[in-house]
């Protein structure tokens, strides 16, 4: 497998700040995590045998005060089964949807000092992840309306 996508490129994080900012904005993550966690040797859970789900977790736990404060909720969650379209490769551990009352938002969380500390946690726990900003649009009674 090549390197795993875990944070965005320089052009990906343009095209997102360009969009509107004014209005909420969902994010769809697809996770694939490592077996085991890869702390950095500084840090403080380096070398304590955690899995990839643990380490993040533990992302989990120490964003989510800041990610509630932000405005920020979890709408929607799932536990992948299997790739029916699409390859094998693509398979994924978590899949979940975050919602932000605003681009800014998401901004200011990944921009937080504490958020830069915490995310530590993510990247020693993910080998592989995407996330798509999504624009929330009302459901019609058919698919892609």
């Amino acid at each position: 497998m090549a390197d795993g996508h875990i944070d965005p490129d320089r052009q990906a994080w343009d095209v997102f700040k360009s969009l509107p900012r004014d209005r909420p904005i969902q994010m769809l993550n697809l996770i694939r995590l490592k077996p085991k966690a890869e702390y950095p040797a500084d840090h403080p859970d380096h070398g304590r045998d955690l899995s990839g789900l643990d380490a993040y977790r533990a992302y989990g736990r120490t964003t989510a005060a800041l990610f509630k404060r932000l405005g920020g909720r979890q709408v929607w969650a799932g536990q992948p089964q299997v790739m029916v379209t699409g390859p094998r490769s693509e398979a994924w551990d978590l899949a979940f949807i975050a919602e932000y009352p605003n681009a800014d938002a998401f901004m200011a969380m990944v921009r937080d000092p504490e958020y830069r500390e915490f995310v530590k946690h993510r990247t020693a726990a993910v080998a592989d992840s995407r996330l798509l900003r999504l624009a929330p649009l009302t459901p019609g009674e058919g698919f892609g309306e």
